[in-house]
């Protein structure tokens, strides 16, 4: 595999300049596409809820759990690429980084197709693992037979975004994101109402939404950047090391998520499908809330990629200090407002009494403890772009398990499902303080043991 001749020197874009500004950048561009992507998925929450079906609301509930496990296997591979290519472009290697990225796209592909095989062959006893029965099991089952086709798309559109960052071109990862949330917006009530589908339908229009998004970004990542060259097996094995060291670890990272996700669902639906209902809603108002917290980790991936991949350590350190400052701000400022609409928000999805106590809640109280799951996002992107994606995977799943199980379990003695998220708020806590200490601890012992070039202003 080689690089086209006429290919274009993009160079590395995030080793000169305020860091500052390439972290509101990023962030800001990243954010617009996935928090319109979730717009629609809370869109799509409430469109179903509009059936005024309780089943098909914690349908969705289990069904989400499944679907974020995929999710997070097509993640930890994006992370691979992104942190290997903007490596290679900070060390001026554009060549490598062609080879990476197209040879990741390949493995993203073909994963994506056999995670898809798994959940379609497997779906009802994952669901009755997760405690789903009777009617919402079978709506799920339904739901994730419909989307299964889409998980390929999914991980190769999540895998071009993620490259067309770590190249500096944030606007057009932007746009395929943006792709998917205006597809699945225009689609889902076609589908959903009109054609009659019903959760099926939900399921189809985002389909189709992942088809549309893998599209814009492949052409945007071919078209303009000359960044997709044709795979050969030999290149695809030579690269598979080196993806594989940071993708297994990222993609045990990303799946510790659903693992605290689908434990925390098992635990509410001994309380009922009200339950249930509550935490499917919590879950799709929580990325809309914060979607520029999730887009952080992986907006200052490549600004540190880049600037490690170039020795510049000092900018290494201040971009960890500005994603911090600007994670904490954003998500001080958001809990305050969630706060004075908390006693709103479950009228908009025709919430039974019992679910609204919870949605209620979590927003006045649990909300806040975001800052410090922020900072636990900036401090892993920080360990997957400084060779130490392994620390990731530890505390992902050391929040996962440790921080998860027993202080789900003592919160649910104390308080039933009430105190389930007054649990999963601690464990935001311990987890993200030990997480930031490690992050920064880390960048100035390689900062002692390497000379620092260049500035962060």
């Amino acid at each position: 595999m080689s690089a086209p001749s006429n290919g274009t020197r993009i160079g590395a874009r995030f080793v000169t300049g305020s860091t500052m500004r390439h972290v509101v950048v990023m962030t800001a561009t990243s954010a617009v596409g996935l928090m319109a992507m979730f717009l629609v998925d809370l869109a799509d929450l409430w469109f179903l809820t509009l059936l005024n079906q309780i089943e098909i609301t914690a349908a969705i509930g289990f069904a989400g759990t499944i679907v974020f496990s995929n999710l997070s296997v097509g993640l930890g591979l994006a992370i691979a690429a992104g942190a290997l290519v903007a490596q290679a472009m900070g060390r001026g290697d554009e060549d490598q980084a062609r080879e990476t990225a197209s040879a990741a796209l390949c493995l993203s592909l073909f994963t994506g197709l056999a995670v898809a095989i798994a959940i379609v062959v497997f779906a009802r006893p994952m669901l009755s693992v997760l405690g789903a029965s009777g009617e919402a099991l079978e709506l799920a089952r339904s739901y994730l037979l419909t989307i299964a086709p889409g998980f390929l798309l999914l991980a190769g559109a999540i895998t071009v975004s993620f490259v067309l960052r770590a190249i500096g071109d944030p606007r057009r990862a932007m746009y395929v994101t943006l792709v998917t949330a205006i597809a699945n917006a225009v689609l889902d009530p076609i589908f959903i109402f009109w054609m009659e589908f019903g959760i099926r339908g939900a399921a189809l229009a985002t389909v189709f939404a992942n088809l549309a998004s893998f599209a814009v970004g492949l052409y945007a990542l071919h078209r303009h950047h000359q960044f997709v060259v044709r795979p050969r097996i030999a290149s695809i094995r030579q690269n598979l090391r080196p993806i594989m060291r940071i993708a297994l670890p990222a993609i045990a990272t990303q799946l510790a998520t659903p693992f605290a996700i689908a434990y925390m669902t098992r635990i509410t639906a001994t309380f009922g499908n009200d339950a249930v209902a509550a935490v499917a809603v919590i879950n799709r108002l929580v990325p809309v809330a914060f979607g520029v917290i999730f887009s952080l980790s992986g907006a200052v991936g490549p600004i540190i990629g880049q600037n490690y991949g170039a020795g510049k350590l000092d900018r290494v350190s201040q971009t960890l200090k500005d994603a911090m400052v600007f994670s904490t701000f954003y998500t001080v400022g958001v809990s305050i407002v969630l706060l004075a609409v908390a006693g709103q928000m479950p009228a908009w999805f025709s919430a039974t009494p019992a679910a609204a106590e919870l949605i209620t809640f979590y927003y006045s109280f649990i909300a806040i403890t975001w800052a410090f799951a922020g900072a636990q996002f900036v401090a892993q992107a920080a360990f997957n772009n400084l060779d130490r994606p392994k620390w990731s995977m530890w505390f992902n799943w050391g929040k996962a398990t440790v921080g998860t199980i027993p202080l789900l379990h003592l919160g649910a003695a104390w308080g039933g499902a009430t105190g389930v998220l007054v649990g999963m708020g601690a464990v935001n806590i311990v987890f993200g303080l030990a997480a930031t200490v490690t992050a920064f601890m880390l960048v100035r012992t390689m900062a002692v043991r390497a000379p620092i070039t260049g500035d962060a202003t």
